[in-house]
């Protein structure tokens, strides 16, 4: 009997052993989880960020072709009132007034000292935009980093509740491929375009 004790004893001491170890792993998995939920989130506010300021700068730019095409169309009208005009004075206002409305209407195609023309605005809004779009390839990356970091955790789980270690090797797998997909979020997230 007490070689049969000395076996049950070193089974519960091995057990012991695999459970904290299983332990290890799930505490390193719920570590690596907690990174990409961070990376993340910080991503995701990124992305919302440069789009807000990106639809902003659009509709400045929009404001801008608006009020542009509203003075050369003020300015194309008046200009053909005025051929009517004989009053030499009257014409000189008029045409004092169309060529400021031209001038206002350049500098809102252009206006490199406030860098607010539709020239200056469009690469600015095409800048937020990149800045868009490599926010959410990111947030995908850590989105899927996330999910493989938290079935490894769910999978290790059961490895201890079940026994079966083909469990903790697939967590194991899982923290792999979410340390994989963390590391491309993090420097090449247009690397695989599918995702």
């Amino acid at each position: 009997m007490p070689e049969a004790n000395e076996h049950l004893e070193h089974a519960e001491h091995a057990q012991h052993a695999e459970n904290k170890r299983i332990a290890l792993l799930i505490a390193v998995l719920a570590l690596f989880l907690s990174f990409s939920e961070t990376l993340g989130k910080s991503a995701q506010t990124a992305a919302i960020d440069a789009n807000v300021r990106s639809a902003d700068t659009w509709a400045f730019f929009q404001a801008k072709d608006i009020r542009k095409t509203t003075l050369l169309t003020a300015a194309d009208q008046t200009n053909l009132l005025a051929a009517g005009v004989t009053d030499a004075a009257a014409k000189a206002a008029i045409a004092k007034q169309i060529e400021a409305w031209r001038a206002t209407a350049a500098r809102y195609e252009s206006d490199p000292k406030t860098g607010s023309g539709r020239k200056e605005l469009q690469p600015k809004a095409e800048k937020e935009e990149a800045r868009h779009d490599l926010a959410m390839a990111r947030y995908h990356h850590y989105e899927l980093a996330s999910a493989a970091f938290q079935i490894g955790i769910v999978l290790a789980s059961a490895t201890v509740i079940t026994g079966m270690m083909a469990l903790a090797w697939l967590a194991g797998l899982l923290g792999i491929a979410g340390l994989f997909l963390t590391a491309l979020g993090f420097y090449a997230p247009h690397l695989l375009p599918f995702l």
